[in-house]
């Protein structure tokens, strides 16, 4: 016997006139309740992302109330067509304030995820911190590989995500309207990025680029600039925390 969210739109109608006319805060909660297997289903195309699945699917449900309470009842669509674009946007914007700032290679970024699960794991397991081998053996990784996550972890802060978890763009249809410019994001983030990173030494700055941009491992950036590779990373950590104190007052 079918009995989804869809099959019983008459209903949501019946719960809307109710909490919109009447003003049945019950109805309003039954509302919440019938809907938020939608909210799960939305959230889970955003998990793996730092942040655990039970967080993104509630501020997913803080999309769907606020799809319910700006609902108009003259409206010919679906509540469920309506508010699927209104959970996108929350748990999107949700990932603009805690995006990654600095572009970091989508497997360290879930290397990166998997890692305070892992270390809890593990220090409970041997009564103390982890070695970072340790780590490595757990998570079928390298050393440096560990390393470069947990740098990358550092570089964790605003910017807009706008992809699935696996880097394909999410496609409901009302989802699609009003779309944002990636160009104009990008730009966007480096005018932000750009006046920190000039406020670093020429050597950190292409240290940076390398890392960043052109995506070197730190063991070939150390290569090519002459230190070790462990120079390198502190390097890297010292010259992120500086950035970060520097647009730290524009960001507040």
């Amino acid at each position: 016997m079918s009995s989804g969210v869809p099959m019983s739109s008459d209903y949501d109608r019946e719960l809307l006139r109710r909490y919109h006319l009447e003003g049945d805060h019950a109805a309003r909660q039954i509302l919440v309740e019938r809907h938020l297997p939608l909210v799960r289903s939305l959230a889970r195309r955003y998990a793996g992302r730092g942040e655990s699945l039970e967080d993104i699917e509630q501020v997913g449900a803080i999309g769907l109330i606020k799809a319910i309470d700006r609902y108009e009842l003259d409206r010919g669509v679906a509540l469920t067509t309506y508010a699927t674009p209104n959970v996108v946007g929350e748990i999107k914007r949700h990932f603009r304030d805690k995006g990654w700032t600095i572009r970091i290679p989508r497997g360290l970024q879930e290397l990166n995820a998997q890692m305070s699960k892992t270390i809890e794991g593990l220090t409970g397991s041997l009564g103390r911190s982890p070695t970072v081998a340790e780590i490595a053996r757990e998570l079928h990784a390298t050393p440096e590989q560990v390393l470069e996550a947990l740098e990358a972890g550092s570089a964790y802060s605003p910017m807009s995500l706008s992809v699935g978890p696996s880097g394909e763009t999410t496609a409901d249809p009302l989802d699609t309207l009003g779309a944002e410019d990636e160009g104009y994001e990008r730009s966007e983030e480096r005018a932000s990025l750009e006046p920190a990173l000039h406020t670093l030494p020429p050597r950190d700055q292409e240290i940076l680029r390398k890392r960043f941009q052109e995506g070197l491992t730190q063991t070939q950036i150390a290569e090519q600039v002459g230190i070790s590779q462990m120079h390198v990373s502190r390097l890297i950590r010292k010259s992120l925390a500086r950035m970060r104190d520097e647009m730290a007052p524009g960001m507040i």
